[in-house]
This record gives structure tokens, C-alpha cells and sequence, in this order.
């Protein structure tokens, strides 16, 4: 890879923070976008305007050409069977509200459970306990090691006959721990028990094939792979969709409505209600085909050198403790510095112009079982350099001995 190439496609990175060159380690909050993908948003806007699938107008044609297209784009990514599994949502936090709200209202009751980990983000945790507000529903959570790691033995152990669904992270935001998701799923389906995957923190990093991991549902977020915030994919096998109700009503998922009734549309309309973000799928669509021509393969390995560098760096820095020792990582290094407030420590690097993220992460109860309040966290993308991680380790040390 051309990595000055790479840059030079995302124009924010020629920024000055504090008259400082912008160092921006904050990639698992959300990626940068490449000037194609503003391109492609101000050229839908400038030329393509229209809503989808409403009009016979020329326009409207292409807006819903496009809109669709970009369906099939996911489709082909992801390597699902068909672009019926392909819900565009307004985020991976949508996506797993909708599998929480209409999985639970069609296949559980009172008792009934869904099955977790240690290290899940509040996404893959809330929209649960709002269900169990609802209809009764219980969150099992299966423990993870002190190095970070799920205990697959554990794991299986918290299943039983009222087990309903697994939803596990596929990579932990704050560890980044790699799960074994092949497992998962094989364990699953001994019980048979369907299984989503939060690849909000993967999908940017390797590459992923739904039919070959045999996952159920699987969700993410465009923001993470360098598109635009506010657009999310789900993606479900087309049998378990066709089983669960729709998650919101109004126009588009509707194939009639009168004042007695509501006849639903077809996959994928049904879970779309209102006018589609057409743009931010387009976009999305754009920054897909952005990772693809780089190579994901490429990038995962990239990322690689980027994580083991760091991790050397770091931890060759007196009183730095880093936070999640998996064997298998991604592109995370979360850690703590002596008795520094990670608060503290990231105001002071921003200074610098490092952008970190500091804090739970959102993921309190994860925090609760490492018995610490917080970390600083450095997450990295295919822009990121050794120079940067560097600046970052100088920059530690530096506000490390002010303290």
C-alpha cells in the first residue's frame, strides 16, 4: 500500500491542532472520511436530489437506482445470498434494536434469555434490558479471562433450554479482543440458537462473509468504514426476517393500508419505514468500494504492524499498563499510565495534537469486571503511521513526567 497515497484521500488529516500536525488515534469513535465520499454526497445532492421509489420522474428513477445499487454493494461486501438481507438502518445501534424489539416480540416470553459477554459495548446491552422491561426477558453474560479473552467453556456452559438468541461483539471496542466467532456459531448451532454478531468494530478492519461464518444476523455501522454517520446496515438471513415483525410503521414498508388493516411489503421493505437515506447509502456504497480496491487483507495486515509497533512502544513506557492482553487483537491499544486520570492525560495530549478517546467507552460493566473507572485509548485505521504512534509515545512520556 501507497500509505502517503492513502493519506493524501482524506484532506483532514492536514489539519493543525493547536498549530500541532493533527494525530488522529480515535478510529474506533469514528474513521475519517476520503474525499470520494464527500464527492459522492455533494454529487447525490447537486444532481440526483429525489425521493426513492416514490416517483416515475427521471430523477426519482435515479435516486432509487442508486439507492438500490448500493444495496448490492453491501450485499457483494459482506457476501450475503441475497440483497433481501440487506436493511439499511441509521446506525449498528438501530440495527440491534430492531433484532432486539421484533426478535423478542416474535419468539420470547416471560424467563426467556439472551446470551452475552463480559466485554460488550451498551449498544449490545440496553436495547436487552429494555426488552426485559417489556416482556421479562433475562441478559445471561458469559465471563471473559483477565487478559481479555472470552472463556469459550463458560460460554457454553451459560446456555439453556430458554437461551433464544446469542448476540455477541465480534472485536471488543475497549480490548480489542478478536472473538472466535466460528466457535460461537459452531457451539450455537449444536443448541440451535441463532447468533448475532456487532461487527461495528470489524467490519472496518477484516474481512467478513456471512455465509461462510453461517451467523444469523449481523450488524455495523457506516461511520466506522470511513462513510457517513447516520447510516447502518443489517443484515439477517432472509428465513428469520421473513419470521419477525417490523420494527417501525409508516410509508414504504407498507404493501396496503386501510383503517381496518396493514398488509407489510417485501424484504427488504418491510424494516425500511420513511424515506430512505438514499445519499448516506450511496456514500456508504462509496467508502465500500474505497476498502475494497485497497484490499482488506491488506489492510488487516497494515493494521497488524500498526498494532504490534504500538503495543512495543508503549509498553517500554514506565508505569504504562495496557489494558487487554489477548492473543488474538485488532488495532486497539487501550492503557493506563501510573495514577494519571485518563481524563487528564488525554486533555493534555489533545494539546499536543493527539487525538485519543479517554474514559468507560461505553462499556461500564467491562470496566466493572477490570475493577478499573476508565482507559485512555488509542484505536487505529489504514491512514495511521509508526511516526504517529511515535509522537503519541513521546507525548505520554512527556505528560507523564509532568506528573
Amino acid at each position: 500500500m501507497d500509505i502517503n497515497k492513502i493519506r493524501s484521500d482524506f484532506p483532514i488529516l492536514a489539519r493543525t491542532i493547536y498549530d500541532k500536525p493533527l494525530v488522529y488515534l480515535d478510529n474506533s469513535a469514528t474513521t475519517h472520511k476520503p474525499r470520494c465520499v464527500v464527492e459522492k454526497i455533494s454529487e447525490m445532492y447537486y444532481n440526483t436530489n429525489s425521493n426513492v421509489h416514490r416517483g416515475v420522474h427521471l430523477l426519482s428513477q435515479e435516486a432509487t437506482q442508486a439507492h438500490e445499487d448500493s444495496r448490492k454493494t453491501v450485499q457483494k461486501f459482506i457476501n450475503a445470498k441475497s440483497e433481501n438481507e440487506i436493511i439499511f438502518t441509521r446506525g449498528a445501534t438501530e440495527a440491534i434494536n430492531l433484532v432486539a424489539s421484533s426478535f423478542c416480540r416474535e419468539f420470547c416470553t416471560a424467563g426467556d434469555e439472551i446470551l452475552v459477554t463480559e466485554m460488550e459495548h451498551h449498544a449490545n446491552i440496553v436495547p436487552w434490558h429494555l426488552q426485559g422491561d417489556i416482556r421479562g426477558v433475562k441478559l445471561k453474560v458469559a465471563p471473559i479471562s483477565d487478559e481479555g479473552e472470552l472463556i469459550i467453556e463458560e460460554f457454553e456452559k451459560k446456555i439453556t433450554s430458554r437461551t433464544k438468541l446469542i448476540s455477541v461483539i465480534h472485536i471488543s471496542n475497549v480490548l480489542g479482543t478478536i472473538n472466535p466467532i466460528k466457535k460461537i456459531i459452531e457451539i450455537a448451532k449444536k443448541y440451535d440458537i441463532p447468533v448475532l454478531i456487532d461487527a461495528a468494530q470489524s467490519i472496518q478492519h477484516t474481512e467478513i462473509d456471512v455465509q461462510e461464518l453461517d451467523c444469523d444476523f449481523l450488524i455495523f455501522s457506516s461511520h466506522k468504514i470511513y462513510g457517513p454517520t447516520g447510516m447502518g446496515v443489517l443484515y439477517g438471513k432472509e428465513k428469520w426476517l421473513d419470521k419477525i415483525p417490523p420494527y417501525q410503521g409508516g410509508g414504504e414498508m407498507i404493501s396496503s393500508v386501510t383503517f381496518e388493516r396493514t398488509i407489510f411489503n417485501d424484504l427488504p421493505f418491510k424494516f425500511e419505514a420513511g424515506t430512505p437515506d438514499f445519499i448516506g447509502s450511496s456514500a456508504l456504497a462509496t467508502a465500500l468500494d474505497y476498502v475494497s480496491a485497497i484490499g482488506m487483507n491488506n489492510i488487516f495486515d497494515y493494521e497488524a504492524q500498526l498494532l504490534d509497533y504500538a503495543t512495543e512502544k508503549l509498553s517500554a513506557i514506565d508505569g504504562l499498563r495496557i489494558i487487554g492482553t489477548a492473543k488474538e487483537k485488532s488495532s486497539v491499544v487501550s492503557f493506563l499510565v501510573k495514577d494519571i486520570h485518563p481524563y487528564d492525560l488525554g486533555t493534555l495530549l489533545d494539546r499536543m495534537g493527539i487525538a485519543i478517546r479517554t474514559g468507560h467507552h461505553c462499556a461500564e460493566p467491562l470496566m466493572r469486571r477490570l475493577g478499573i473507572e476508565g482507559t485512555m485509548r488509542a484505536s487505529f485505521a489504514v491512514y495511521n503511521t509508526k511516526e504517529e504512534i511515535d509522537i503519541l509515545a513521546n507525548g505520554i512520556e512527556r505528560v507523564s513526567k509532568m506528573f
